[in-house]
């Protein structure tokens, strides 16, 4: 329940600030390179020693990846078709293509299923999400940007993404079955911790209800792809086509569900792509979502 009250209290905040005329409301950006410098890679060096790999890991891991892949298809195509700019097709890619499987997911997870469930939602959000953010959609933000796309400048941009640079190095601690001191994983917690409030913040101070605004209608797409379109996809392979009904698989699904990744937000703004679009697509999915993800429980509830 804490983490539902700390989503809304730190969103609403940003909102009511983009009033206050003394405060610098684009103080968001400096939060964005906090949470993409410093708190997400605390995240992963905490996180990614810890896991205990098999194959049946395989379904969690690979649905971010899935889902990211048929966003960048899905939109690349349907934006080329309709003429859409490079910055909106990378905007909803870097969006409608990520799950908030984290702050988000953590506790839905976990409410739903149990301190259990959260090894999947681990699963889901580390190997899965987190390192498709940290690869394939600083690509995508490189890409779509801003002139030609250069290949040896975008590689250098995702080896030294430093969220990127921490999973390797995390996943070498993994490997040698190295563990941090336990006051240092304390460190990293604490500093983990100030995501979700200073990432919503930054939502909060770049959200917008401009009802003339021209981003509406790839609002509605973007939103339906994500909480919609994808966990149907996800549902069909896993349950119809490979034959999979354990809780793992339930629990996947519902985190396909979720709503826009924050990070995937704070990248699309970073690099310039439709940074109102990018924050209402948080601001208004993450509500949203609330309602789908009943049906979606619902739906796996039968598997």
């Amino acid at each position: 329940m804490n983490n539902f009250i700390l989503i809304f209290l730190f969103l609403s905040l940003g909102l009511v600030l983009q009033h206050v005329k003394q405060f610098p409301t684009h103080i968001y950006k400096t939060l964005n390179k906090i949470v993409i410098y410093f708190c997400l890679p605390a995240i992963t060096l905490y996180h990614i020693p810890k896991i205990k790999w098999s194959s049946e890991l395989l379904f969690p891991i690979g649905a971010g990846w899935i889902t990211y892949i048929l966003a960048f298809i899905f939109f690349h195509f349907l934006g080329r078709r309709n003429g859409w700019s490079n910055k909106l097709i990378g905007c909803l890619i870097l969006t409608a293509g990520l799950s908030n499987s984290s702050f988000l997911g953590y506790p839905i997870i976990e409410a739903l299923f149990g301190k259990k469930g959260l090894e999947t939602a681990v699963l889901v959000d580390q190997p899965g999400t987190f390192v498709v953010v940290s690869t394939l959609g600083v690509f995508t933000a490189a890409f779509y940007s801003k002139g030609s796309p250069n290949a040896i400048g975008i590689f250098k941009k995702i080896i030294t993404f430093p969220p990127f640079l921490m999973f390797v190095l995390a996943c070498l601690m993994n490997i040698f079955d190295y563990n941090l001191n336990e006051n240092i994983q304390s460190v990293l917690l604490k500093i983990g911790s100030l995501v979700t409030p200073l990432a919503l913040l930054s939502v909060g101070l770049q959200l917008t209800f401009d009802r003339k605004s021209q981003h509406w209608k790839f609002l509605r797409l973007g939103l339906f792809f994500k909480l919609l379109l994808i966990p149907f996809v996800i549902f069909a392979l896993y349950v119809f086509i490979f034959n999979q009904h354990s809780e793992v698989i339930k629990i996947t699904i519902m985190e396909t569900a979720m709503s826009p990744m924050i990070t995937g937000a704070i990248l699309a703004s970073t690099y310039g792509l439709k940074p109102k679009l990018s924050s209402m697509m948080i601001g208004f999915g993450i509500p949203i979502s609330f309602v789908t993800l009943a049906i979606w429980y619902f739906v796996v509830s039968f598997i």
